[in-house]
């Protein structure tokens, strides 16, 4: 329960003028606010027109439904009033619930009332905000799994292993003197070896979740006037890029986001990189080349003139092209470019629109190698990350005193434990819930 049990209201649909708003409230105070309003005796999830009233005044007549604690959203007795859209009538009851003591949520209170009172771990109430975010189908996707204890089934599996071992750790340093075999502590070993495997598994797959969840950042890379801002337009659809035939008109990053093969994408064009005493053109060669360090994939665009010797050397661009980043053969209506070696390659033409379906299914490609999987990410959060971090490296510093002082095992095994936890809140998450629902809007 939140530290003060009082009763809190919010607008659950988008502000503005609509057909419907409602407002959603939770607490103690619920059934007092809605008989006070004209609305008492109502039957549990059953809605009912009432007309409302505040102080002799009409506020509307709304649909009202009552959901009593503890099977609510928050655990907590909680009501809708389904009001008329117009700002008119929302002020009217927000001025009216006040009055009756129902004060406004703050962000994220509702889904933190129900992490308190046990209707969902901290990893679900994450889930929440995601799916409230989500723009396309694999977010959606990923934020259902996250909501439905998909993560959350993953930790309990880990801290299950690591209970199992720490277990035979603390048999061995507590009973000394009873009946148990020898050197048991030393059994955990091929526990503690398959979990930390696991770990390392589950971090080094971390990009993954969150390249759905905040989508995956493909930029183009390439000396001026390769075509990088004609083919940024191409794969936009908008003319979103001035293009000209002066190089160096591009001078700093310019992101579109997109939705691709139901994944978000964050496509960036970028200055072209050379030498150049321009303090204003040198500063955005200077973010191409931080955005380009930072890409999931780049696309390296080169054109005819440019590396004509198959190597790399010409093209400043080469340093920062990766192995399995793409390089975009440019202009082909222009003439041929002869690809360099270790990189696959594709031809295109902006003017004619050749090669521009094939890129278009290549990326498609990609995004799903990369992005999809058998099994749910793991990490979906950078907070999920720093925690499986920390808990790996507590199980192989005890797997390492194993052999050497077990009580001192039991002490690393023990951290682990406690970080693995606080993804989902099973322990010590004070110090972390304002760092998770101050994200929320408000009606949640």
């Amino acid at each position: 329960m939140t530290a003060k049990a009082d009763t809190i209201f919010a607008l659950a649909t988008p502000p503005g003028r609509g057909a419907i708003a409602i407002l959603r409230l939770s607490g103690p105070g619920v059934d007092a606010a809605l008989t006070a309003l004209g609305a008492g005796g109502l039957t549990p999830r059953l809605a009912a027109l009432r007309t409302l009233r505040h102080d002799g005044e009409m506020v509307d007549q709304a649909l009202v439904l009552r959901f009593p604690g503890p099977n609510s959203y928050t655990g907590e007795d909680s009501a809708e009033l389904h009001l008329h859209g117009g700002r008119a009538v929302i002020e009217a009851a927000s001025r009216a619930l006040i009055a009756l003591d129902v004060r406004p949520a703050e962000p994220g209170e509702f889904t933190r009332r129900a992490f308190q009172n046990g209707r969902m771990d901290l990893a679900q109430a994450e889930a929440v905000a995601d799916l409230i975010d989500a723009e396309t189908s694999a977010q959606k996707s990923q934020a259902l799994g996250q909501l439905d204890g998909a993560l959350s089934a993953a930790y309990a599996g880990f801290r299950r292993d690591l209970l199992k071992a720490l277990s035979l750790v603390e048999a061995e340093i507590d009973f000394p003197d009873e009946e148990v075999p020898d050197n048991l502590a030393r059994t955990a070993g091929p526990v503690l070896d398959q979990l930390a495997a696991d770990l390392r598994a589950a971090l080094a797959d971390s990009d993954r979740g969150r390249r759905v969840r905040e989508g995956y950042r493909i930029v183009l890379i390439g000396e001026t006037n390769a075509g990088k801002s004609s083919l940024f337009n191409a794969l936009t659809a908008r003319e979103a890029a001035i293009v000209t035939p002066i190089a160096g008109t591009t001078r700093d990053v310019l992101d579109a986001e997109l939705m691709i093969g139901g994944y978000a994408v964050t496509l960036s064009d970028t200055a072209g990189l050379r030498d150049s005493d321009d303090l204003v053109e040198a500063e955005g060669i200077r973010r191409a080349r931080l955005r380009a360090e930072g890409a999931d994939l780049r696309l390296w665009v080169r054109a005819p003139g440019v590396g004509q010797d198959g190597g790399q050397g010409d093209d400043p661009a080469a340093a920062f092209a990766q192995a399995e980043d793409l390089q975009i053969l440019n202009k082909a209506d222009l003439g041929a470019t002869t690809p360099a070696e270790g990189l696959e390659a594709l031809t295109v033409s902006t003017a004619s629109g050749q090669g521009l379906s094939e890129l278009h299914d290549w990326i498609v490609a990609r995004l799903a190698r990369d992005l999809s999987g058998a099994d749910f990410p793991a990490v979906t959060r950078e907070r999920h990350r720093r925690r499986l971090a920390e808990a790996l490296a507590a199980v192989e510093a005890g797997r390492r005193a194993i052999d050497l002082a077990p009580e001192m095992a039991g002490d690393d095994l023990r951290r682990a434990a406690d970080a693995l936890a606080r993804v989902t809140g099973a322990i010590g998450v004070e110090d972390i819930l304002g760092e998770v629902f101050s994200t929320f809007c408000i009606g949640k």
